[in-house]
């Protein structure tokens, strides 16, 4: 087995493979960055919809509410087939790229509103009574008071899921999208040993999923060495 891998590897690490594993890579960290940090902002804006003290309107409590407990609670690929056929039975023109990032873009937004809320709801009440007796504005209380509070509590899991997001971007090879699971499935078709091929993606991923937990630690203890002082 090993004598075979010794004589794929010049083969499997040729420029024309690395290319295609340069696309499958670049199209992972797309859908995993961009497509968190994209739902974490509508997560946050869904924390704060949901906060009766900030701009938690009833109607918009309720919607805000049934989204995130519904999405949160569907499985991704269950996720990923509805909006698939959601822009099938649309007739909306999108590639499967475009499938894959508005179903982690969905996915990111119900996790992150329920951190979000969990960090806002971290703040002491006593707190809030302050802010309002000296009468500030929302606007005020959520940057002043809240923000800098709840992102404390926030941040850890945040990061957590982020990586989450990183491993989850392999299911949408199952639609077909160029990312690094798909590449080492189409490279093993091609006569590479599946060893080398996984075990190839497997070094990328902890290559990716490493520093990005490593950043969230050193914000983290950034931030508890601020509060500290």
């Amino acid at each position: 087995m090993w004598e075979q891998l010794l004589e794929d590897a010049p083969r499997f690490f040729g420029p024309y493979n690395l290319l295609f594993l340069g696309e499958a890579l670049l199209n992972t960290l797309l859908l995993s960055y961009l497509g968190a940090a994209m739902g974490f902002a509508i997560g946050f804006g869904l924390a704060i919809g949901r906060h009766p003290r900030l701009y938690g309107v009833l109607p918009l409590r309720i919607v805000a509410t049934l989204y995130v407990e519904t999405f949160r609670r569907i499985p991704f690929l269950v996720k990923l087939m509805c909006v698939f056929f959601a822009f099938q039975l649309s007739g909306a023109q999108a590639s499967l790229f475009t499938v894959a990032l508005v179903t982690v873009v969905l996915s990111a937004a119900a996790f992150a509103a329920e951190i979000a809320r969990a960090g806002i709801e971290s703040v002491p009440a006593p707190q809030w009574d302050a802010a309002e007796a000296m009468n500030f504005s929302r606007w005020r209380v959520l940057t002043r008071v809240v923000a800098p509070q709840s992102w404390r509590v926030a941040l850890p899991p945040l990061f957590g899921y982020a990586v989450g997001f990183i491993k989850s971007t392999s299911i949408a090879s199952q639609i077909g999208v160029l990312e690094l699971t798909y590449a080492a499935k189409i490279l093993n078709t091609r006569g590479f040993s599946a060893l080398l091929c996984f075990g190839t993606i497997l070094v990328v991923y902890f290559l990716i999923c490493w520093p990005t937990k490593r950043l969230g630690e050193r914000l983290e203890a950034r931030l508890a060495h601020r509060t500290a002082r």
